[in-house]
């Protein structure tokens, strides 16, 4: 997944440097890194799932009443 910006006429370079940043963390590049530097063997995602589908449903639950 290769994201780049073109420079435009007249705009500094920390202004561009900033627009970089802002597609990065759109696309969200440096969390798919991260989640594929290390190995999560599957019963540790199936937990963690089941763990936020929980929080989501007491979520869910409390903005009912």
């Amino acid at each position: 997944m290769a994201i780049g910006i073109k420079v435009r006429d007249k705009e500094s370079i920390d202004r561009a440097l900033r627009r970089f940043k802002r597609t990065v963390n759109r696309a969200r590049v440096l969390r798919i890194y991260r989640e594929n530097m290390s190995y999560t063997k599957p019963s540790a995602v199936r937990r963690e799932e089941r763990k936020e589908a929980a929080k989501k449903a007491r979520r869910a639950n409390r903005r009912r009443y």
